[in-house]
């Protein structure tokens, strides 16, 4: 069993330790791991020995957010040399702006007519590596834990036996803080084409992250971005359909890109997700190809 796609601490939302999830994953029973942390490599340093001890082998990852024609995505990098200034520096561009950002989300927030403030935040976030980044998550979980907002309309949906209460605090993210939702705030993150040279340079190989969720309503960009130099696709999600994920695998076959499957695990946030689970059947073919793949980094 294989698993690329999981965060730690290190990202925003991630409950577990890297020590903790490789425990998690050796215990299901997974061979080959990858911690991909959103804008920040330091996971890697922690784990990769102790992994190997476990006997799962370990590919060095992260997550990189970036942004192609004003459309926010991720791509994940593999194989990287994580010790590289490059990735310090990606995560400190997200960090100088994080603070006034979430500060106008609470601004945002507030605009909606809900009493919240910034104890409130501090109080949900002082345990997390990114202290100052809050997230839709984040002001999910402070408001439906409110008392006083037990029946506010606009969180009856997320509210157990509501139409979103599946997975409350992503939807009630996505709903709010997503690009071009009432509560969103921008980050400016770097060029499509200035992170794919970055993993590159950096002996890693550049995979287009859940491409269902981050290309929602802007699929006709899909084509343009795997001209961009991409070297595969994440096409087993747990954030796909089985049908979306034969759907790019397919695509990435035809381009004689490289498949990979992940679940996206981040913990208590996301209760949908569990880790080593991912939407699709990866063909044996397809994993020959990819672990052969990942083995020559």
């Amino acid at each position: 069993m294989i698993d690329l796609h999981v965060h730690s601490r290190y990202s925003e939302e991630g409950e577990y330790s890297p020590i903790e999830l490789v425990e998690l994953c050796c215990g299901q029973g997974i061979s080959m791991m990858s911690i991909t942390d959103h804008n920040c490599a330091k996971a890697n340093m922690e784990v990769k020995t102790l992994a190997e001890e476990k006997g799962i082998t370990y590919i060095a990852g992260i997550e990189i957010d970036c942004v192609y024609k004003e459309t926010k995505f991720s791509v994940l990098g593999y194989g990287i040399d994580f010790h590289h200034s490059d990735f310090d520096q990606i995560e400190q561009n997200v960090e100088r702006q994080n603070f006034q950002v979430s500060l106008h989300r609470l601004e945002l927030t507030q605009e909606l007519g809900f009493h919240i403030t910034e104890n409130d935040m501090w109080n949900v976030s002082k345990d997390c590596y990114w202290k100052v980044s809050w997230t839709g998550g984040m002001f999910a979980k402070v408001l439906l834990q409110k008392p006083e907002y037990m029946d506010h309309p606009l969180l009856s949906l997320y509210r157990t036996g509501g139409s979103r209460s599946d997975d409350p605090y992503t939807n009630f993210c996505l709903d709010f803080y997503a690009q071009g939702k009432l509560c969103y705030s921008k980050v400016e993150y770097p060029a499509l084409e200035e992170v794919i040279n970055l993993i590159h340079r950096n002996k890693g190989i550049a995979v287009l992250a859940h491409p269902a969720v981050n290309l929602k309503g802007k699929e006709f960009l899909l084509d343009e971005i795997l001209r961009k130099g991409i070297d595969g696709i994440e096409a087993f999600s747990s954030y796909h359909t089985p049908k979306q994920a034969g759907l790019f695998s397919q695509i990435a076959c035809e381009r004689h890109m490289i498949s990979t499957c992940g679940s996206g695990f981040y913990g208590k946030m996301k209760p949908l997700v569990s880790i080593g689970e991912y939407k699709g059947l990866i063909s044996n073919k397809e994993l020959v190809k990819l672990t052969n793949r990942l083995l020559d980094l």
